[in-house]
C-alpha cells in the first residue's frame, strides 16, 4: 500500500448516507485498498444541473497498491454496483467516485486526469479534503488548500451535515 489517494464521494438519490456508507464499505472490501481517513459529510447545493435534490458530499484518503487506471476501474465497478445512471451530465446519481489526487502525479489519458480537473472549483471537494488534510498540496499549483477555499464560489452552499466520527468509523 504504498500510493496515496484522495477520492470524492457525492450522491443525492434516496438513502444518501447509506449509499456513502455502501462505497466505503466496498473500497474496504477491495485488498488492494485500505481506508486511512473518512471526512465529515457535506450537504451541498447542486452544481452544473441545478434542478435536483441537494448533495451528500465526503472525501477519503486512501492507500492503495492499485494503480491509477486500476483506482478508477474500481471506482466505476462500485458505481455499477450501487446503481449509478449516467443520463444527465452532473445530473442525480446514487453515487459517484472521483480520484481527486494520487500520490502527487500528474495524469492525463483519455480516461483519467489527475489531478481533477475541477477540484480546485469545487468547493465540496475542498472543504472536506481540507478536513482530511488541510496542508496538502495540490500538483502544479500556485495557492495553497486555503487560499483555494477562500476564493472558491458557492462555498456557503456546503453545509455540514453529520461529523466523520458520527458517520463512519474506520
Amino acid at each position: 500500500m504504498t500510493n496515496i489517494a484522495y477520492l470524492s464521494l457525492g450522491t443525492n438519490i434516496g438513502d444518501r448516507e447509506g449509499h456513502l456508507k455502501e462505497a466505503l464499505q466496498l473500497l474496504e472490501g477491495r485488498p488492494e485498498i485500505r481506508l486511512a481517513a473518512v471526512s465529515s459529510i457535506y450537504e451541498t447545493d447542486p452544481v452544473g444541473f441545478t434542478d435536483q435534490p441537494p448533495f451528500f458530499n465526503i472525501v477519503v484518503k486512501a492507500m492503495t497498491s492499485a494503480a491509477p487506471e486500476e483506482l478508477l476501474t474500481v471506482c466505476m465497478q462500485i458505481e455499477n454496483e450501487l446503481g449509478r445512471k449516467r443520463d444527465i451530465r452532473w445530473g442525480p446519481r446514487t453515487i459517484d467516485l472521483d480520484i481527486l489526487l494520487y500520490n502527487h502525479d500528474n495524469i492525463k489519458s483519455d480516461s483519467l486526469i489527475i489531478p481533477h480537473p475541477r477540484m480546485h472549483e469545487r468547493a465540496f471537494v475542498l472543504i472536506p479534503l481540507a478536513e482530511i488534510d488541510a496542508s496538502i498540496e495540490l500538483p502544479n499549483e500556485r495557492l495553497s488548500l486555503e487560499q483555494y477555499i477562500r476564493n472558491v464560489q458557492g462555498k456557503e452552499g456546503v453545509k455540514l451535515w453529520k461529523t466523520a466520527d458520527a458517520f463512519y468509523r474506520l
